[in-house]
């Protein structure tokens, strides 16, 4: 069976099970790490979810933080959308194929706009814990190097052989995204917008230090293990993209301590491992920093998508 008969029947399972009113949502929006509060956006009524396990062929997420059903729903009254609370990462032993299929469905259901969302370490200095990147450009060295979510027989079904990618992010959505963030931002918040480039890796492992550099070198913003894959079989398919990072982590830039630095030969065993600890990323924090910066993104992105629909 082809990806496209998959995606098909997928999608004709959940528009013979939805409400009239939700069988064409014209957003879907992709909650990241920390970040399924996106979903509780939408009215309360009409409102349809499905466990991912319910859904033929849908992958099924395993990671802390990702709980694996779709929201129907409306935004802003009137707004058909689906919310993917909880997405399957390359890292967890899917392939390409499988971690891009939900928007294959997604196109299937006629959705005009696909919204990604996720955490990531911040590669650029003037990026704090808990800004938001909006990205505007992206690294795929995965890609680059073979492994793609376009690789073997194309899907002429959703697109070209050669799709671009130079146009991927969509400039009138950013600039949407700009205006809103001075009406949704409260006045006393820290908390910034930029924009920026995102380097996907494959992960689990977090970046070394010397990765770290090479990347900030590339010229990326943050780096982090998703989004990617997602927003590249989107442009196949002919869907506007808009992606957000979440900074939840520094990632460690500085070179890691010489063992024979004279200054560390009289400190003791405990000091030497808090000095390799420093900054060092761990899921929990991620999960944590998501929790504290929902609020800002949950309206940024109702703001923006009523605001392009309404």
């Amino acid at each position: 069976m082809s990806v496209f008969e998959k995606a098909k029947e997928a999608a004709l399972f959940l528009k013979s099970r939805l409400p009239v009113d939700l069988q064409n949502p014209q957003a879907a929006v992709v909650c990241g790490s920390g970040l399924s509060g996106l979903a509780n956006t939408v009215q309360a009524e009409p409102r349809a979810e499905f466990d991912y396990a319910s859904i033929p062929h849908f992958p099924r997420p395993t990671v802390a933080g990702h709980a694996g059903k779709l929201v129907f729903g409306l935004l802003g009254q009137k707004i058909p959308a689906v919310f993917m609370v909880g997405r399957s990462h390359y890292y967890e032993g899917s392939s390409m194929d499988l971690i891009t299929f939900p928007i294959r469905v997604f196109k299937l259901l006629e959705v005009d706009t696909v919204v990604l969302t996720n955490a990531a370490g911040g590669l650029n200095s003037s990026f704090k814990v808990g800004d938001i990147m909006m990205l505007n450009d992206h690294i795929f060295l995965a890609g680059l190097a073979g492994n793609h979510p376009l690789r073997g027989q194309n899907e002429e079904e959703f697109g070209v052989r050669f799709p671009p990618l130079s146009d991927a992010y969509d400039l009138i959505l950013r600039r949407h995204v700009h205006h809103a963030w001075k009406e949704v931002l409260p006045p006393q918040s820290t908390r910034r917008l930029h924009e920026g480039v995102y380097a996907f890796v494959g992960g689990p492992t977090y970046e070394t230090r010397a990765e770290s550099r090479m990347l900030r070198m590339m010229g990326a913003d943050v780096v982090g293990m998703s989004t990617v894959p997602e927003i590249v079989v989107a442009r196949h398919c002919g869907l506007r993209v808009l992606a957000f990072s979440l900074v939840t982590n520094n990632a460690v830039l500085d070179p890691v301590p010489r063992g024979d630095e004279q200054e560390l030969q009289e400190k003791a065993a405990g000091e030497l491992n808090a000095m390799l600890e420093e900054g060092k990323a761990g899921h929990e924090e991620v999960l944590e920093a998501g929790r504290t910066a929902a609020l800002d993104m949950e309206k940024l992105v109702t703001h923006v998508l009523v605001n392009v629909f309404g």
